[in-house]
């Protein structure tokens, strides 16, 4: 069951999806990551990765399809009842307790990614508990607001924030400065290394960057509304992008790679489906939040 209590569809795995891997290359941090070698050369990105669609469907003005790439160990909770007051629906991370994305009763949005190419920050406190912080707002203003206060106060490892609601939408850059972009209507794609066309190329993985995008860019392109398409239509598709390894944004590595996979529209009703593993090989569940109040993925 979806959050609005109705049934949401199912979004299989398309066979297609899952391409083999048989080589590996190294990261410039030590991590390795295979490649499929029927691909080009060129390496699949370890990142999160965030696509909205902002006041594009009638129905659903907040639409949102994400991977989350993380450490294979580091345990989590599937999406459930976050917080009673106000209700917030989302996954926790075991680890330091917050979240990377989610939604609150008033239909307002929060997901975050990793920022590459910060400086040496302090790193204070987890950036899930700000994500979290967040999702207490009435507003994505307040989110916004609430963001700024916390950075002012306390220092966080680097980030990119989105949060959204039927009247705003904001994306929170962190690197020692607090930066926000307003986006305008449409679909808009959150990567580490860049938001839309505003790319920051960090100097020790610059390649990496460059290429991850690109891939940025691709998903943005491919994942533009067809004419006529309805959310559910489109969450599907983007479903479909984001497991399909032509994007580069389903990532297999060794010890870290996409851990999950989210679907979610906020409107008239709100929906959320899950895959609570690489979404090229992991079906996407209707999330019921009353159910997944224990139990690791």
């Amino acid at each position: 069951m979806s959050a609005g209590g109705r049934t949401a569809s199912v979004v299989e795995p398309p066979a297609t999806r899952g391409r083999p891997h048989s080589s590996a290359d190294r990261l410039p941090d030590g991590r390795v990551v295979e490649r499929d070698v029927k691909a080009s050369a060129s390496l699949p990105s370890p990142v999160c990765t965030l696509t909205l669609a902002w006041q594009v469907f009638e129905d659903a003005p907040v639409a949102v399809a994400a991977n989350r790439d993380e450490s294979l160990e580091r345990e989590s909770v599937p999406p459930g009842v976050y917080r009673e007051e106000p209700r917030i629906v989302a996954p926790r991370d075991v680890e330091a307790g917050g979240t990377w994305i989610g939604y609150n009763e008033r239909r307002v949005f929060a997901g975050i990614t990793n920022r590459w190419g910060t400086p040496e920050l302090a790193g204070e406190r987890s950036r899930g508990l700000l994500v979290a912080d967040a999702l207490e707002a009435s507003s994505a203003r307040e989110a916004a607001a609430i963001v700024d206060a916390e950075t002012e106060s306390r220092e966080y490892d680097g980030f990119y924030l989105v949060v959204a609601d039927e009247r705003d939408a904001v994306c929170l850059q962190w690197n020692g400065v607090l930066e926000r972009t307003e986006f305008e209507p449409g679909v808009h794609v959150v990567v580490n290394a860049a938001v839309d066309d505003d790319v920051r190329l960090p100097s020790d993985r610059t390649e990496i960057a460059r290429e991850q995008a690109d891939n940025a860019r691709r998903v943005r392109a491919e994942l533009a509304p067809d004419r006529g398409e309805g959310v559910d239509g489109w969450l599907e598709r983007a479903g479909g992008v984001l497991g399909d390894h032509e994007y580069g944004v389903c990532v297999h590595g060794d010890g870290y790679g996409t851990r999950s996979s989210s679907l979610i529209a906020l409107g008239e009703r709100s929906r959320y489906a899950f895959a609570p593993g690489p979404p090229c090989e992991t079906a996407y569940e209707p999330v019921d939040p009353e159910r997944n109040r224990e139990g690791h993925i």
